[in-house]
């Protein structure tokens, strides 16, 4: 029984970003279908999440004043550089009444982070959160290549890790 608690102690250390990744992740058996509100987009474009179809999207929903949304967001960057040709496109969802001056002031906020690459949507009247049940952040939210939600992770992540890069790969490959 030592031993056993000996190696479990080891892969807790060893691993602990996929560990992280898994625990928080929940994967659908069934997927969901997409709510139909709309975001609007940094060229004030109104989107709605199945207008991403064809990618697999991660749609993180955030908040400025979350701290640990703002402290995942270079590391969402560095997930973003690594992954953006392997068909995993990242987009960050905040709530619109927390940009008083618009996007000028949100790519700022991004800047100052060192996340100027992220794409940018607002929530109005944060419809979009509300119909997906999202009261909190960060939570991400996956989306499949064909339009539909196949899971969650709640709270934020190591995304720049090996383990995390791997995770969602495999989540991609499986649920596409």
């Amino acid at each position: 029984m030592k031993i056993f608690r000996i190696f479990a102690v080891f892969m807790f250390v060893l691993f602990p970003f996929s560990v992280q990744a898994v625990r928080k992740a929940n994967i659908y058996d069934i997927p969901r279908a997409l709510p139909k509100k709309e975001l609007i987009s940094e060229t004030g474009n109104r989107v709605a999440l199945s207008d991403f179809e064809g990618d697999f999207v991660i749609a993180i929903f955030w908040s400025r004043y979350c701290v640990p949304c703002v402290r995942e967001l270079k590391k969402l960057s560095n997930f973003v550089e690594q992954t953006k040709t392997n068909g995993v496109r990242v987009i960050m969802i905040s709530p619109k009444a927390e940009w008083i001056s618009g996007f000028s002031e949100q790519r700022l906020f991004m800047k100052r982070f060192g996340a100027e690459n992220l794409e940018i949507y607002v929530d109005e009247k944060e419809a979009v959160a509300s119909s997906f049940g999202v009261f909190s952040s960060p939570i991400s939210i996956l989306i499949s290549r064909d339009g539909f939600e196949i899971g969650r992770i709640r709270g934020s992540l190591d995304w720049d890790s090996s383990d995390v890069i791997d995770y969602i790969y495999k989540v991609k490959a499986e649920n596409g």
